[in-house]
């Protein structure tokens, strides 16, 4: 058999049905073959970048790494969604065709070092010198791209290794490695037993999940720990699902996206915090305000990652291991001493909850906020919400209150980039049954960068609905500068644009609101069908409708705005 047909076979033999891609001259010999091979599909997208970002989404819903390819002309677009990757620790295997090696300085078109490249942004760069490389390699990234912290594993394969001879029998698949987490680490006892007495002493406790939980997979071991020692529960805005929402125990998401006063102020308040699979980032530690500056506090910090481990708190208690086998670790070991925990959060959470306001104003246009609730009230109850950063992010993230924990929120608050949501919400439906729902709840900042996978949406025809908040306006950059430098706007407003009927000319069902009785009226149409659809939200600006973001909230009362759900 010839490389290409050997990396197809190696690929599924790993479990990958799916790869996100697109072609070129490069990678025409790897298509030729694919014509002929069964087993795997390929994805067609229509830029590189969102073939990545297809692979993330692939990847935090199902467990699993996600595949994507390009040609070696369009190499340099995949750069920001490995970047995305990368900081988001999702294991991703990239594979880029490219000219034969020995061409490049001879300025071949398309030719460049992929290497010098890619090699910055992933957990490392593989390139293929021979045809019976391809196998070992393609061990090698699935092994790289789950063990450890996981992250985005890069392979270049010239098109004339593709066509070379590959010696048979090729190598079975190390199947541990097809999953993610490939290794499951524990944290060492003693540190254990610190931890355990530690958590058992507090009264104020706080446990912050972020996205490792998620990863690891560990939302069980999360929710025993919760309970076993009393602690207030919180998750970023990517750790969203770590925990049900509807738990006693839950405060919701903390921090500066998608966070409310309530939920703040268990932090602010705590004498201990266990970050659990957090990096401790500027998000959710609203820029290192959170938590408070009591000198008494203490801290515990759970990471897979050594660079993160203590990375900003460092005085923690530190529990270097996988989160789900570390949890079960602490849980046992609580167990074995017998350890009576004194916390016991559950009336402070009740009584919190029961001071937020739940009702907004109706009336045009549409408080994006009651535009939430209803949709997310209207959408079947196993839906899977991928969310675009800015205010399509942050409001579910507040007001929409997972009933059960795992991956049913996606977002990436990690680089931040527009344009994640709808090809990562296309490669999300891939990871799960046909009739799933997967929603992208997207702004139009966003929508400017991938209007074009419209038709790929179209054409792959899975059951996908995106969310359109349309304030006609980069509305993050908008709301910012009114807050933080006083305004008028700046470079940042939008001339009019019929997207209903844009999504309409790919062949899309496509509807419109921009009142409450609007939206009522056609959200069951929306969600009649299990084929995509467009719904678009005429809404204001979030420096006239404030978003969950404690340092808007806190400036907008000064100015006189209702932030009264805010606290």
């Amino acid at each position: 058999m010839n490389a290409a047909h050997a990396l197809l076979e190696m690929l599924r033999r790993y479990g990958v049905e799916y790869v996100f891609g697109l072609p070129g001259e490069t990678t025409l010999g790897l298509y030729d073959e694919w014509k002929r091979f069964k087993g795997i599909t390929h994805v067609m997208a229509r830029d590189e970048r969102n073939a990545v970002f297809m692979a993330d989404g692939y990847a935090r819903v199902s467990g699993r790494p996600g595949v994507c390819e390009g040609p070696s002309v369009g190499a340099t677009h995949m750069i920001p969604g490995v970047i995305e990757a990368l900081k988001s620790s999702i294991p991703i295997i990239v594979m880029t065709s490219d000219i034969p090696l020995h061409m490049e300085k001879h300025n071949m078109l398309t030719g460049f070092d992929q290497t010098a490249l890619f090699s910055p942004f992933v957990k490392e760069s593989l390139t293929a010198f021979r045809g019976d490389d391809i196998p070992f390699l393609v061990q090698r990234a699935f092994r790289v791209a789950v063990s450890g912290c996981p992250g985005p594993v890069h392979l270049r394969l010239p098109m004339d290794v593709l066509a070379e001879g590959v010696k048979e029998p090729l190598p079975l698949a190390q199947e541990r490695f097809s999953s993610c987490p490939g290794t499951r680490p524990a944290a060492g006892q003693d540190p254990v037993i610190e931890a355990v007495h530690c958590l058992a002493s507090c009264k104020k406790g706080v446990m912050v999940c972020g996205q490792g939980v998620l990863t690891s997979r560990a939302w069980e071991e999360a929710e025993k720990t919760a309970e076993r020692f009393g602690l207030a529960t919180g998750t970023t805005i990517n750790g969203k699902g770590s925990i049900s929402e509807l738990h006693p125990l839950s405060i919701g998401v903390i921090g500066a996206r998608g966070s409310t006063e309530f939920s703040n102020s268990f932090l602010e308040e705590a004498d201990l915090v266990f970050f659990v699979g957090s990096s401790t980032d500027s998000v959710g530690t609203n820029g290192g305000q959170l938590p408070g500056s009591s000198s008494d506090i203490r801290f515990i910090h759970l990471n897979i990652s050594e660079k993160e481990l203590g990375n900003a708190f460092g005085d923690a208690i530190l529990l270097h291991g996988d989160v789900k086998s570390t949890l079960q670790a602490v849980l046992d070991a609580a167990d074995r001493l017998g350890i009576v925990s004194n916390g016991k959060q559950e009336d402070a959470v009740k009584q919190g909850r029961a001071g937020i306001k739940s009702e907004f104003c109706g009336g045009k246009p549409l408080d994006p906020r009651i535009a939430t609730n209803l949709v997310t009230g209207a959408m079947p109850a196993d839906s899977v919400i991928v969310a675009d950063p800015g205010m399509s992010a942050v409001y579910p993230a507040a007001f929409y209150k997972l009933p059960e924990a795992g991956r049913y929120f996606v977002c990436n608050y990690s680089m931040g980039a527009l344009g994640f949501g709808l090809p990562a919400a296309l490669g999300a439906t891939f990871a799960l049954p046909e009739d799933r729902t997967v929603l992208n709840f997207m702004g139009d900042g966003s929508f400017g960068f991938v209007s074009g996978e419209l038709e790929t949406m179209a054409r792959v025809g899975r059951n996908i609905k995106i969310i359109l908040f349309n304030n006609r306006s980069f509305g993050w950059i908008r709301a910012t500068n009114h807050f933080s430098f006083g305004g008028p706007s700046f470079a940042t407003d939008f001339g009019e644009v019929d997207y209903v009927g844009l999504a309409r000319s790919y062949g899309i069902k496509a509807f419109r609101a921009a009142s409450e009785h609007e939206l009522r009226t056609v959200l069951p149409e929306v969600f009649a069908r299990k084929d995509p659809a467009f719904l678009e939200l005429d809404v204001p600006s979030g420096d006239e409708c404030i978003p969950p973001v404690p340092e808007w909230a806190e400036k907008a009362k000064e100015e006189g705005k209702d932030c009264s759900w805010w606290g």
